[in-house]
């Protein structure tokens, strides 16, 4: 399962808002058993990173609609949750599997689109969420982290 479901857990379970980070690695390490301390720290630091939590203070808040997201009854994170992830990529992969077509004719399309649709003046991240919609692929995933890394390299 994804991070953005197991950063969703603690908040949800709690019922609260704003966690401090010891919390947040209590549930996690702890209260859960999914991970060892320094999983749970690592898993934070990326949710961190990817902005889907900030900092408000010493408390952490999500940065997203903490209920919009489903929690399946059993949850337990795999291990992709501790690898590092091209949220571009990751949509790219999901267009190919729901459109049937090859990676390299799906980049090219996106391309394509920038170039002629957009006069170069879009980022890869906005582009394969036009195209995805296009495809008709769910992008609420994405969305928060693809926004993030826009507003990051700005």
């Amino acid at each position: 399962m994804s991070l953005i479901t197991t950063i969703a857990a603690p908040f949800r379970h709690t019922r609260k808002d704003r966690l401090k980070k010891n919390e947040i690695v209590y549930y996690l390490a702890f209260d859960r058993k999914w991970m060892n301390i320094e999983q749970a720290n690592v898993i934070l630091k990326r949710a961190l990173d990817e902005g889907l939590v900030g900092y408000d203070g010493e408390m952490i808040a999500p940065k997203f609609e903490v209920q919009s997201v489903e929690i399946p009854i059993g949850f337990k994170p795999s291990q992709s949750v501790f690898e590092e992830n091209n949220p571009v990529q990751a949509l790219v992969d999901r267009v190919v599997k729901s459109s049937g077509m090859q990676e390299t004719d799906i980049i090219a399309e996106m391309n394509r689109m920038k170039s002629k649709d957009f006069d170069n003046l879009i980022r890869p991240e906005a582009a394969v969420i036009i195209l995805a919609k296009r495809y008709g692929v769910p992008v609420d995933e994405y969305i928060v982290v693809l926004k993030e890394r826009l507003l990051k390299k700005y």
